[in-house]
């Protein structure tokens, strides 16, 4: 029987002494009961998961045993010993966690060798943790690109291969995870070449069955801990609604004070009284307005605070990222406006509150964010700032939706043949793949074989598979889903490199005409040269902020299943995706009134994905008393506020997903609304729209109806990417429809 929770255990005998002084050296006496098990199942050579809550010392579970099998390694007579990888989903806690594992192994000597392998690794310091590191801590990105195509070089590495370490594997959801699900398989394939079978140890945020997202994440059964046996502070959580504003936005409908506007607010009072916060934001250009704002109004307070505030996001220089987080350990800032590049276990003990702009997506996500605060043990306080879109309005309205109910399933699929195919040929060029490898790589490995030789991406010869182009193997994909090189951001003035930009962004983000922002300074982008993917800019202070407009059509593919609903039908599979950025708008700082709109000649782009779709008859139009000069704005206002309602029924963000409706589509020829993964060949969030379809559906008309505006607005159904300009919209016949629709769910749906 495992320890009752909130009870100490002692560490396995197997630990060595020497690694127990250093842990008690560090002020550890004993261990939480989860930690000793963690370590106890590491050491037995099983592969285990500790899903626990943030601050609840999951490095220690998994650094025990880690430590201890390198200690002992240290000792073989050939001097290399063994080896531990440690995979972490953004570089800035890889860094982290060298720190934290040079300080505790400080007291072994020279035995534990940590050492970061990523792409901010300066060349000449590759070699040597090749040669010499024996505890590597890099990330899929890398293992994908960098380690795997030249296992030759890292092969004594790989032979002495004893734990990999995947830390914060909750984050590895939707096509990302499937891709990263995909390079552990890999990573396991070449293992097996060196005759090494690691095991493999998971720290996740407190999810959903953990046992089975892990065990589809890496391949191998996982045994699951999730008995929480740490002491934790109180924490304080709020819930935050801006207040209604006297400005009038698309269509005259009311607007509320942005979240951005409220955060930065929020930031400078808790920096005003002395209080260690970070804000975190769910945008790049957001974490860098909240942190320009907090300053801006600092310095109205008191000159030296302004310089203990700074925005941390993606895209930065290494050197930037390094120093911000250099300054955060030590206290120096103050307050910090983020985006989730630091939501994902950075050890910022000291931290007293957390403010959240916006619903992050996922209850797993929120909890893993406001539990930055208070790491130290004492009480925290949390803030949850409502944007002005249905589900954060839903939520703020409805907190027994966030407290009352359990965290999200990770959601991935690594048989998605657009997952899959690239990743065989990675496979292929880095060993020839043969029938052995079929179950590795999942049951769809062999039908998509015979498509990459027609292809000419594969040959076969004899009983194996080779890859045979001059090209990188590995270049064939971009494992965050991304699609195509980083656009990079240059100042036209002095050529400076100011950061990057992700290929799939750069439409809508760095445009020619859109603002942005970089380190507190804003630019203006003067040309979008998707040839050459740079984006030109020029330092300027216009006074409003940039979002584009655009247009999207579908076609259906392929319907895999069917639903009768009364005489709708809802309906599940694959599609054809047609986007293009038509026009930006401009809008005021601090209040989001809309200033202008502006036309843009950018090239459509096309998507085949997955897609849940509904249809509904005459008879139910006429049932619902929707004419048919109101049918495009009900179905309209429906598309977009089932969109904006998803993430509380499946692990993704609004903007991982999107939506078209029409009154009469040529495929159904019927009124259709369509939800769609923003992801080649799918991420499985259709898939679950589909499936919880009726409680989906009832949310999304019980917020619509809850909203207090008369003709609908953001918190309800306008949507903020909307290419129409959230027009035609009709809030009252979307709730009547929404309900003739439900009305006809199957009973248990």
């Amino acid at each position: 029987m495992p320890p009752r929770i909130g009870s100490h255990a002692d560490w396995p005998e197997e630990i060595r002494p020497e690694v127990i002084d250093a842990i008690r050296s560090a002020g550890i006496d004993r261990p939480w009961a989860h930690q000793a098990r963690t370590s106890e199942h590491a050491l037995r050579g099983e592969s285990v998961v500790v899903a626990t809550g943030t601050a609840s010392g999951k490095s220690l579970a998994y650094l025990a045993p880690v430590l201890s099998t390198l200690l002992d390694g240290s000792e073989a007579p050939n001097g290399r010993g063994a080896t531990a990888l440690y995979l972490a989903p953004t570089k800035a806690l890889a860094a982290d966690q060298r720190r934290a594992v040079r300080e505790l192994a400080a007291p072994l000597g020279t035995a534990i060798r940590p050492a970061v392998y990523d792409g901010d690794t300066p060349v000449e310091e590759r070699e040597w943790v090749r040669q010499y590191g024996n505890y590597v801590l890099t990330n899929p990105d890398m293992l994908h690109r960098g380690i795997l195509p030249a296992h030759p070089r890292w092969s004594s590495f790989l032979r002495a291969l004893r734990y990999v370490v995947i830390d914060e594997c909750h984050s590895y959801r939707g096509v990302f995870g499937s891709h990263v699900a995909q390079v552990i398989r890999r990573l396991r394939r070449i293992c097996a070449r060196y005759g090494a079978e690691p095991v493999f140890l998971l720290a996740s945020a407190t999810a959903a069955e953990p046992g089975e997202a892990a065990t589809r994440l890496t391949g191998l059964p996982v045994v699951e801990i999730t008995e929480d046996t740490s002491p934790r502070g109180e924490l304080v959580f709020a819930l935050w609604e801006p207040p209604l504003t006297e400005l009038h936005g698309e269509q005259g409908a009311p607007v509320r004070r942005t979240a951005t506007a409220e955060t930065a607010d929020l930031l400078t009072d808790l920096a005003v009284q002395g209080v260690r916060s970070v804000a975190f934001v769910r945008s790049r250009r957001g974490a860098e307005l909240i942190a320009l704002i907090a300053q801006e109004r600092l310095a109205e307070v008191d000159r030296s605070l302004p310089a203990r505030i700074a925005a941390y996001r993606g895209g930065y220089l290494p050197e930037e990222r390094r120093a911000l987080e250099r300054a955060l350990h030590t206290g120096e800032l103050l307050g910090l406006a983020a985006t989730t590049a630091l939501e994902l276990g950075v050890d910022v003990s000291g931290l007293d509150a957390v403010v959240i702009a916006g619903y992050p997506g996922t209850r797993a996500s929120l909890w893993q964010q406001a539990g930055r605060a208070g790491r130290a043990g004492q009480g925290a306080l949390a803030v949850l700032v409502a944007r002005d879109d249905p589900l954060d309005t839903y939520l703020v309205h409805h907190p027994e939706a966030l407290f009352d109910q359990p965290v999200e399933s990770t959601v991935l699929d690594p048989d998605n043949p657009y997952v899959l195919a690239p990743h065989l040929c990675a496979a292929a060029s880095e060993l020839p793949l043969t029938e052995a490898d079929f179950p590795l790589f999942g049951p769809a490995t062999a039908g998509l074989l015979p498509q990459l030789e027609s292809a000419a991406l594969l040959r076969r010869r004899a009983t194996a598979w080779h890859w045979t182009r001059r090209e990188r193997a590995a270049d064939l994909t971009d494992i965050r889903g991304q699609g195509g090189s980083p656009v990079q951001v240059v100042e036209t003035g002095t050529g400076r490199l100011l950061g990057t930009v992700d290929a799939g962004a750069a439409h809508t983000t760095v445009h020619d005409g859109a603002v942005h922002l970089h380190q507190g300074r804003t630019y203006l982008v003067k040309r979008l040269d998707l040839d050459d993917d740079v984006a030109l800019v020029e330092e300027a202070n216009p006074p409003y902020s940039t979002t584009a407009r655009d247009t999207t059509a579908v076609s259906i593919l392929e319907t895999d299943t069917e639903v009768p609903w009364g005489d709708a039908r809802l309906c599940f599979g694959s599609v054809e995706v047609t986007n293009q950025v038509v026009s930006f708008l401009r809008r005021k700082l601090i209040t989001g009134e809309v200033l202008g709109e502006t036309k843009l000649d950018l090239p459509p782009r096309t998507l085949r994905t997955r897609a849940v779709w509904w249809t509904v008859t005459e008879d139910q139009l006429d049932a619902a008393r929707v004419n048919p000069q109101q049918l495009g704005g009900a179905l309209h206002a429906a598309e977009h506020a089932s969109i904006g309602m998803l993430p509380l029924f499946a692990t993704c963000d609004r903007w991982d997903i999107g939506g078209v409706s029409v009154p009469l589509h040529p495929d159904t020829l019927l009124p259709t609304v369509f939800v769609y993964d923003g992801h080649p060949g799918g991420a499985g969030f259709a898939e679950r729209a589909f499936h919880t379809a009726a409680d989906w559906l009832t949310a999304t008309r019980s917020a619509i109806a809850a909203c207090e505006c008369e003709a609908g607005c953001p918190s309800c159904i306008q949507s903020p990417k909307c290419g129409n300009g959230n027009d035609p919209l009709h809030k009252r016949g979307a709730i009547r429809l929404l309900g003739e629709l439900l009305r006809g769910a199957p009973k248990g749906a």
